[in-house]
């Protein structure tokens, strides 16, 4: 048996489907197991994971996270992750708290910034200082404040917290989860209830560091093309420093029910829409099997595709069709988990139908069981599970990152890590299952969902008086611990209070912050990395290309141009593009055609470009359908591309009615998990043609759209149909538009007649651009939701001021949000995160927060960031920290698909290869000066800046007291 620096070979297998060979090792010491990964993939992962299974819903998992990473051993300064996040070419840098264990993931492209990476992140989570401070910052502490001197709760958590209970989905699955295990640790909240989460103590919160982080219950993994001698020897000499210790972390099986069990809760909701305040959220929910019965997990991976994964599958198209509910609702399959779990329902409904809501699945299930599902929805669920596992496109998360977390699904109870990655023989097995002619998806519907009794019900109903009930339990829990202080114990609190803002704001030593290993400016390479890229016209349309190794699979963007589209018929644009693929077309229906889509490529959907062209800011807006499929099954891509495009039928009110719901629900859903987004899009709008059209396709703006547009469907769908007609005719056409295509080039020459022949297709309409005319927003702006935190805003555009652009600016905005904006806004202010936002195309600066108590204290400071930079005195390192941040930022780690769509985007917007690495040798020599001078500039941005805040009962203060235009939009 192989050893080496203390661990022994357990195991070694190659695994062709990730071209990788897979090693587990064992330390003979601590028993602590490393997977390690060895392949071609610059893009190298670390990742340490603990089985961290709560106790109650205080949320100490969540805090831990948060709080190792401020200071350690090796690294004592208040927040090395900040100091990596600022100056590293990290291409991941973050730590998540699930149900039942905690990650600590890690990556980066440069071989030395991944090993200072690994470092910093190893002494963190076995040596931190997580001292009573750290714990009240991240965790949650009392403040007084005001002349009545009132306490109040702060803390990091907690408001996030706040943020996430705030959320009805986020409730919904939180509800859906517990019930289904209300007697082990799924049924608690790992992330902290708000209510709960003061009950944690600073010693309770200490020894589950020290029960759960030990070498012993941690799980150790590499991925890429780091050597793996120096990952056995760098974990080996770390873990030299622990002997063996018995965790009792295991995760239990919840018992199975004997018979179902049903749950009603309340969800926080405003009165803004009257017609439809009685609105519910109503899920059924299964226990599965364990997650470790691979064959299995991959068999109701599928049935989940066969239920819901696509528009015409039956379960969904009967939800959606029964006019009860607005949109599919519920986490769907869970295989996270020890167990997996299925989630689904209705949103939008009337608390009454829930008993028809419910009905309605089980007649579909049964009917489906008992009469066959049609092997065109069998075949089209098979391809798309193995599309995805074999694509393996992981977006702008590493790939090795989602590996582990694959492997922990099965490795963190015991069981074999390559289980899920190995997929080739059970879905090798599945398929000749099915080929036999069994019935193995009826049979799984018969057996793990209409003969389950560990099931559960929940409904979650609309409650206007829930925010204002969840206010005053903690006001009058603050009230009787203040009732409880005399004039020393509040003095005490204040006291205790000021020194943690002291601590905040004291520098940590230069001594400290030099420990920190960094990649200096010298070591970055002095150009910008290139997408290989050609132009070509094909029928009349520019085409280009990218030759990138991607496995025998093409990506084609047909990216359509919208400038002739008038003002009026910009929102309807998102719609039109779900309709395409979604309305069923000459040849097909709905459901027909979404069986063929899936059965024959990796999916075809449409979504909106809105960008800036660089000096002229004229606005690029295109509407881009992006398909995918492998090389050989290109035709059928470009031939189901020209029919839903060509042939779409539009004429189906309720088809189209049953999207607009969905699309109208889908976006009030994000108001409050993505308040930030939301508040920036509204501030771009105000400072360019193109925040404007994006806007009106994707923001508030939109969804007013939607909401108005519901009634015109029924009252006069002739009408409505006349614009979507109107609007495709407008759009379909070769003139202006482009496709762009990443694949190896020998796959090129195959696909290119099949994207000829589409192109030909298209029709010539030479229309002239409409002259917009965008709204001009006057005075500043506040959206009341039913959320217990608030989302705050304020931008100008710099160019409007006579900026004119430098790379430099790209060093300042990284040093301003993770350095001044961090510690006032997240770690003073108790806000979990904040951003500033430079848009270098349209020049237009946004700073907003996110899931934030405070709302004028924030405005504060962003105008404050002025003076900041003003009086700047930076060390030589501090500047290169942030120029390196800089670089790290622009060199950001894409994967095949992504670098081609980047590519056609500077194309589009005139950002020239020239013009980046321009960018680069600016930002490479920026200088403190530059600082300075940009401190002048936001002194004048702060005096003519536009604010845009959106939140809970405190918007409404702020806005009667600003004279802020108020509107209720929950």
């Amino acid at each position: 048996m192989t050893k080496l620096y203390g661990f022994e070979l357990v195991d070694e297998q190659p695994v062709e489907e990730l071209a990788t060979v897979a090693r587990l090792w064992r330390h003979t010491v601590t028993g602590s197991q490393l997977l390690s990964m060895v392949n071609s993939d610059e893009n190298k992962v670390f990742g340490v994971s603990f089985r961290t299974p709560p106790k109650d819903s205080t949320g100490v998992a969540h805090i831990l996270e948060h709080s190792v990473l401020c200071g350690s051993e090796k690294y004592p300064v208040k927040e090395p992750f900040v100091e990596l996040l600022k100056g590293s070419l990290q291409t991941f840098l973050n730590a998540f708290t699930y149900p039942d264990k905690t990650c600590y993931p890690v990556a980066s492209t440069n071989l030395q910034d991944f090993y200072n990476l690994v470092d910093v992140y190893l002494d963190a989570c076995f040596f931190p200082r997580i001292t009573e401070s750290i714990f009240k910052q991240e965790g949650w502490h009392y403040e007084v404040e005001g002349e009545e001197r009132r306490l109040i709760f702060k803390g990091v958590v907690f408001n996030e917290m706040k943020g996430v209970y705030s959320s009805p989905d986020s409730v919904l699955a939180e509800q859906s989860q517990q019930s289904l295990f209300p007697d082990i640790t799924y049924g608690l909240d790992s992330g902290g209830n708000p209510l709960v989460i003061p009950d944690l103590t600073y010693e309770q919160f200490h020894s589950f560091h020290e029960t759960y982080y030990h070498p012993s219950n941690g799980r150790f993994y590499f991925w890429g093309d780091d050597p793996e001698e120096e990952r056995l020897a760098r974990l080996g000499k770390l873990l030299d420093r622990f002997g063996p210790l018995a965790v009792d972390s295991a995760v239990p099986l919840q018992q199975p029910f004997a018979e179902p069990r049903a749950v009603v809760a309340g969800y926080a909701a405003g009165a803004a829409q009257e017609e439809e305040s009685g609105r519910a959220m109503f899920t059924v929910n299964w226990l599965l099997p364990e997650t470790v019965d691979v064959e299995m997990n991959f068999a109701f991976q599928m049935l989940e595709h066969i239920l819901i994964g696509m528009p015409a599958s039956p379960l969904r198209k009967e939800l959606i069709e029964s006019g009860l509910g607005e949109d599919v609702t519920g986490t769907g399959l869970e295989t996270e988990l020890r167990q997996m779990y299925f989630s689904t329902g209705l949103k939008g409904i009337d608390p009454a139908d829930a008993d028809e809501v419910e009905a309605l699945i089980f007649d579909t299930l049964r009917e489906l069981a008992e009469k066959g599902i049609d092997p065109a929805c069998v075949e089209a669920a098979v391809n798309s599970v193995e599309f995805s596992l074999r694509e393996n496109n992981t977006g702008r998360f590493p790939v090795g990152l989602a590996v582990m977390l694959r492997a922990l699904s099965t490795w963190l109870y015991d069981g074999d890590p390559l289980a899920l990655l190995t997929f080739e023989k059970p879905l090798a097995a599945i398929k000749q299952r099915l080929q036999a002619g069994e019935r193995v998806f009826e049979d799984l519907i018969t057996c793990a969902l209409l003969g389950n009794p560990h099931r559960s019900t929940v409904l979650l109903v609309p409650d206007e008086e829930l925010q204002a009930v969840r206010r005053a339990q903690e006001e009058g829990r603050l009230a009787a611990v203040r009732a409880g202080l005399d004039d020393a114990g509040l003095r005490q609190v204040a006291e205790q209070a000021e020194m943690l803002r002291l601590a905040q704001e004291a520098p940590d030593s230069p001594e400290a912050v030099a420990a920190i290993p960094r990649v200096t400016v010298r070591d970055l390479p002095p150009e910008n990395k290139r997408i290989p890229s050609a132009t070509e016209e094909r029928a009349g349309v520019l085409v280009m290309t990218h030759d990138l190794s991607i496995a025998g699979i093409v990506y084609a963007d047909l990216a359509l141009d919208m400038r002739a589209v008038p003002d009026d018929l910009l929102p309807l644009v998102p719609l039109l593009a779900r309709c395409f693929t979604e309305m069923g077309t000459a040849r097909r229906d709905f459901v027909e055609l979404g069986m063929r889509i899936a059965a024959k490529t990796g999916g075809i959907e449409g979504d909106t470009l809105v960008t800036t062209v660089l000096d002229s800011r004229a606005p690029v807006v295109k509407l881009v359908m992006n398909g995918k499929a492998t090389v050989e099954n290109a035709g059928a891509l470009f031939e189901l591309m020209g029919e839903v495009l060509l042939e779409t039928r539009l004429d189906d009110r309720e088809r189209f009615r049953s999207m607009l719901l969905e699309e109208k629900a889908r976006a009030e859903e994000q108001l409050v998990p993505s308040g930030h987004a939301v508040v920036m899009s509204r501030l771009r709008s105000r400072f360019s043609v193109a925040g404007w059209v994006g806007e009106l396709t994707d923001g508030i703006a939109g969804l007013q759209y939607l909401r108005r547009l519901l009634p015109r469907v029924e009252a006069d769908w002739g009408g409505v149909l006349e614009q979507l007609e109107r609007l495709r005719a407008i759009l379909v056409r070769s003139d202006g538009a482009l496709l762009n295509i990443t694949t190896e080039s020998e796959g090129w020459k195959r696909v290119a007649p099949h994207a000829e022949a589409f192109l030909s297709s298209l029709p010539r309409r030479d229309l002239p651009d409409s002259l917009w005319l965008p709204d001009a927003l006057l005075g500043d702006e506040a959206f009341a939701v039913p959320a217990q935190v608030n989302y705050v805003g304020k931008a100008a555009n710099l160019y409007d001021l006579g900026y004119v652009y430098h790379g430099s600016a790209n060093v300042i905005f990284k040093h301003l949000r993770m350095g001044w904006l961090w510690d006032k806004v997240r770690v003073q202010g108790g806000a979990y995160g904040v951003f500033a936002a430079f848009d270098r195309l349209s020049g237009t600066l946004a700073q907003v927060s996110y899931r934030d108590p405070n709302l004028m204290k924030t405005l504060e400071v962003y105008d404050a960031s002025a003076q900041y930079l003003r009086t700047l005195s930076l060390s030589t390192e501090e500047l290169e920290k942030a120029i390196v941040g800089a670089i790290g930022e622009l060199d950001a780690h894409l994967l095949p698909d992504a670098k081609g769509a980047a590519a056609m985007t500077r194309y589009l917007t005139g950002d020239s290869d020239d013009r980046r690495q321009r960018m680069r040798e600016e930002i490479l020599s920026t200088t403190l000066d530059r600082f300075h001078a940009f401190g002048e500039l936001l002194a004048e941005a702060a005096a003519q800046g536009a604010v845009c805040v959106l939140g809970g009962a405190g918007v409404r203060e702020a806005a009667q007291e600003n004279d802020w235009k108020l509107v209720e939009l929950l």
